[in-house]
């Protein structure tokens, strides 16, 4: 079990590392751009392993598997817009609250009830220092939170109908697709750029293909709940990041939140069984 739990810790770390990656180019591409170039980056990827099956589908199929595109699309664009607005590992903590909520939602035990005060302890203290905070950028770390509840949801409907990774890679393209648009938009002349096509390739492969691949291999052998409790250092992964890479630190005030949040996501996923589909990131 050893060797599954390194598994997913060096993809938490790698999902973090493309985030910490994308951020410090955004002062070249737009975010929307960037979220773009990874999606496009993992969809290829995906699809290639998969090759999905696109006959006998009913209709059904294909409104769940574009319903789980779309949340996929949204979750990755809105984070990327607070990446761009507020400190990583700040948005990372907040966008967490989304799944810990549904987590918590789905809990018919009293005691579920501390885990969410103390993500609220975790909110309020981040309100006691906003100096590098603004309204837009919790805004939109609040959708990817709603976004990625969504997606949980969505992924369990998903893989009922579609085998393997079959339905993920559908719904990467149509994440893709749904912002070919905007990005060529917000992007133009970057998109050409050799350099931020490489940069936006390796984001696609340190936020989604290395991830995947080692969450896969891991849950072969790892319980789910243990696999919820790790995917629960998230936010903390991606503050170490944000050091690491783009030298934004946090106050002591601003790590105890980040703690809160940490702690209520490991009290909430232990306490019931979640769905084990890949973490976005």
């Amino acid at each position: 079990m050893s060797r599954a739990i390194w598994l997913v810790i060096i993809g938490i770390i790698s999902v973090q590392a493309g985030a910490a990656i994308a951020k410090d180019l955004f002062g070249t591409i737009s975010p929307t751009s960037m979220v773009f170039l990874r999606l496009a980056t993992s969809t290829l990827v995906l699809l290639a392993i998969a090759r999905p099956s696109w006959r006998g589908r009913s209709r059904t199929d294909w409104v769940v598997v574009a319903g789980f595109g779309v949340s996929l699309g949204v979750m990755n664009w809105s984070i990327y817009q607070s990446f761009a607005r507020i400190p990583l590992g700040i948005a990372v903590t907040i966008e967490f609250i989304g799944p810990l909520t549904l987590a918590v939602l789905g809990s018919r035990k009293a005691q579920d009830l501390v885990w969410v005060g103390l993500a609220g302890v975790g909110v309020v203290l981040l309100g006691f220092e906003p100096a590098n905070l603004n309204a837009p950028g919790v805004a939109f770390a609040l959708l990817a939170g709603a976004a990625w509840a969504s997606y949980i949801l969505l992924s369990v409907r998903t893989g009922r109908r579609w085998p393997g990774f079959d339905g993920l890679a559908i719904a990467s393209a149509v994440a893709t697709l749904l912002l070919t648009g905007p990005a060529m938009v917000s992007g133009r002349t970057a998109l050409l750029d050799p350099r931020v096509l490489l940069i936006g390739a390796v984001v696609g492969v340190l936020s989604s293909v290395i991830p995947y691949s080692c969450e896969l291999v891991a849950l072969r052998t790892l319980p789910p709940s243990v696999f919820s409790v790790l995917m629960s250092l998230e936010p903390a992964a991606a503050a170490l990041a944000a050091i690491l890479v783009l030298q934004e630190l946090l106050t002591p005030l601003q790590w105890v939140a980040v703690a809160c949040v940490v702690l209520a996501s490991v009290g909430a996923t232990r306490s019931r069984p979640v769905h084990t589909e890949p973490a976005p990131g």
